[in-house]
């Protein structure tokens, strides 16, 4: 597992104000980019209305299925669109 060091301050962001609609996105990167029990550096958060789009790569469907429930748990978001993809594993 990535453990990686806060990249926020000051204020949490899953007690900012809903009612932005603006700051939704940036309020659900900054909660998963908090989470320190998964890795989602390639993961791309994108808002449309009340819906977030996570997309790009991810390590395992467990840190995946993580990172929805992150997203869904900011005030605010109404539905998470999963369309994140786990890497082939070459040897």
């Amino acid at each position: 597992m990535v453990y990686k060091e806060r990249t926020f301050f000051g204020t949490d962001p899953g007690d900012a104000a809903a009612n932005q609609p603006a700051d939704l996105e940036t309020r659900v990167a900054d909660t998963l980019a908090a989470m320190r029990d998964i890795d989602v550096s390639d993961v791309t958060v994108v808002s449309r209305g009340n819906t977030i789009v996570l997309s790009g790569f991810i390590s395992s469907l467990e840190e995946a299925d993580r990172a929805v429930e992150a997203a869904t748990s900011v005030e605010g978001v109404d539905e998470v669109d999963n369309q994140m993809t786990i890497p082939e594993m070459r040897t």
